[in-house]
């Protein structure tokens, strides 16, 4: 039986795709955005999230711990993450949530049932499911098996993705997608690797396959405060994108720190802590930008 790692499936959501959606996120990313709000996403593997404003100090953690993770320091709970072996016992003890895991492995026929709870919202709204992480292209053998069950339970499928992955992967899932919501950060790829820690080149080539291969595309960018908020910016990505296709949408999404105690419970350095969300000033005016044909 085929699984995956799953770190989060949100119900009801109306930001990713048409109509009311559930979205399944999959762990495992190839690029590291410092502004990513996801951090739980990043590596292919369970992790322990420990949120320190929610512990009491019950001390129930450290009686169930056989690895002596934690620890009571001078009244400060501490954890040796390098001990974890992400099993899972402390949390099951944690009475206040302030440890849980990120990841659990799920077949296809889990999500499915889950995805399958609110497919009368789907039928009502033109709605269906959305696959997002990470990178869920990166779980492709995964991927594939669960979109082929979705399309056999006639929902419509789509897909969140950076496109840095070989193009392999996306011939194997296009017979089940019916959108590719795909980011673009940015046109350089030197720029593009010094704040996403690859250069873009695949996955500009893949977006523009996609568009040439006549499959629905929406192209969306995260607008970042002081990197890519900027009228050169977002013009040279718009004629990216319209150079292929002059149909295909481009919509901006302001940058926000919703992540941030996310990087706190897993012991991560927040590199985006100073930035703000752009103003409806900018990105009023960035819209202007991708409006334009």
């Amino acid at each position: 039986m085929i699984s995956g790692i799953v770190f989060d499936i949100q119900k009801l959501c109306v930001h990713d795709g048409p109509g009311i959606r559930t979205t399944v996120f999959l762990k495992g990313c190839s690029l590291r955005c410092f502004w990513c709000h996801n951090p739980e996403s990043l590596k292919h593997k369970r992790e322990l999230m420990f949120f320190s404003e929610k512990c009491i100090q019950c001390k129930q953690c450290m009686a169930s711990c056989t690895e002596g993770v934690h620890t009571l320091e001078n009244g400060v709970h501490k954890l040796e993450r390098t001990k974890c072996k992400a099993c899972g016992a402390c949390v099951s003890q944690c009475m206040t949530k302030a440890l849980s895991m990120a990841g659990v492995t799920m077949t296809v026929n889990e999500v499915i049932d889950e995805v399958m709870k609110d497919v009368e919202f789907y039928k009502m709204s033109n709605g269906g499911v959305t696959f997002s992480g990470g990178e869920a292209l990166l779980q492709i053998d995964f991927l594939e098996a669960v979109l082929a069950a979705c399309k056999q339970n006639n929902l419509h499928v789509a897909i969140e993705t950076a496109g840095n992955v070989e193009w392999q992967n996306f011939e194997r899932i296009l017979p089940y997608v019916d959108l590719f919501l795909y980011d673009i950060k940015m046109i350089d790829p030197i720029k593009h690797k010094q704040y996403v820690g690859a250069d873009n080149t695949r996955c500009l080539s893949n977006v523009e396959r996609l568009i040439k291969g006549e499959n629905n595309v929406i192209v969306r960018v995260p607008v970042i405060p002081s990197i890519n908020d900027n009228d050169n910016e977002i013009e040279a990505i718009t004629h990216f994108v319209k150079s292929i296709n002059k149909e295909t949408p481009v919509e901006l999404l302001p940058f926000h720190k919703m992540g941030q105690t996310k990087y706190e419970s897993l012991a991560l350095d927040y590199e985006a802590q100073h930035l703000e969300a752009p103003s409806q000033e900018t990105m009023e005016r960035l819209n202007v930008i991708t409006s334009k044909k």
